[in-house]
């Protein structure tokens, strides 16, 4: 059995971001990276499938970027992956949801996967269109935001979180690429001894050239943070007399109370 999961590294999320000279994306330098959270989740259930199917499956990480991801890689290896493969691209930021989709599909096709696990949607552009695209371009069977899964006799069961709460239940059949995100699993710790091991696993480089062959689709045109606006106004006081002053502003000032 082969299996598949791609991962991104994103910047920490408690990172000071800014907009880069060109006001297209972030400005990267004095960020701090970490791999994308909802990846986090698809990596440990790859790894956990792995472990259930033993010594006959294969599982392979993957992940575009220049080299500053192989660290990504790494904890992916010493969380349980056995392989790993790196699509070298230094603008790899650059690129839209259509390409980064395609690229993976180039080395996807004919390598026989019979799982992809993906993360929901990366933390930076939260476009969730990378792993659903990807099935497509496969012509695999795909199930979205996994809160549960199970494999057995080559049918993975799947629970997908709708919206309001409600939960589904969907079965596919393999070949199959899944989204995961919050509460599907525990994303475990990497041990010192399997970060040990983590080191002597293969890790493949390619070239992004030799696998893109797609115009993008969507360009990002400005990147900047929101416009200021007017301070708030902060009410000091007795309850009574707090009541009173917000019904005078709204009053004046909205037309809530009109």
């Amino acid at each position: 059995m082969k299996l598949l999961v791609c991962i991104k590294q994103v910047p920490d999320m408690e990172s000071r971001f800014r907009p880069n000279s060109q006001g297209i994306w972030f400005d990267e330098n004095d960020l701090a990276w970490r791999m994308n959270e909802y990846d986090e989740y698809a990596v440990e259930q790859a790894v956990q499938l792995r472990e259930q199917v033993g010594d006959s499956a294969e599982l392979t990480v993957l992940s575009i970027g220049p080299d500053r991801v192989v660290e990504a890689i790494k904890k992916s290896l010493a969380m349980g992956c056995d392989r790993a493969v790196h699509i070298r691209d230094d603008h790899a930021a650059t690129k839209d949801p259509w390409q980064i989709a395609s690229i993976i599909a180039a080395y996807a096709k004919g390598q026989g996967f019979d799982l992809i696990f993906t993360g929901m949607q990366s933390q930076d552009r939260g476009s969730a269109q990378v792993g659903v695209t990807l099935a497509e371009e496969l012509g695999y069977a795909c199930a979205t935001t996994l809160v549960g899964f199970a494999y057995g006799d080559g049918t993975v069961t799947a629970k997908r979180e709708l919206e309001g709460g409600i939960k589904g239940v969907v079965k596919l059949a393999t070949p199959a690429l899944v989204t995961c995100q919050l509460g599907l699993n525990v994303p475990r710790y990497p041990t010192l001894p399997n970060i040990m091991k983590a080191k002597k696993k293969e890790i493949e480089v390619i070239a992004v050239a030799d696998l893109l062959t797609e115009q993008p689709l969507t360009a990002t045109t400005s990147f900047h943070p929101p416009a200021r606006k007017g301070g708030g106004v902060v009410l000091e006081g007795d309850v009574g007399v707090l009541v009173e002053q917000l019904v005078g502003i709204l009053k004046d000032k909205t037309a809530v109370l009109r």
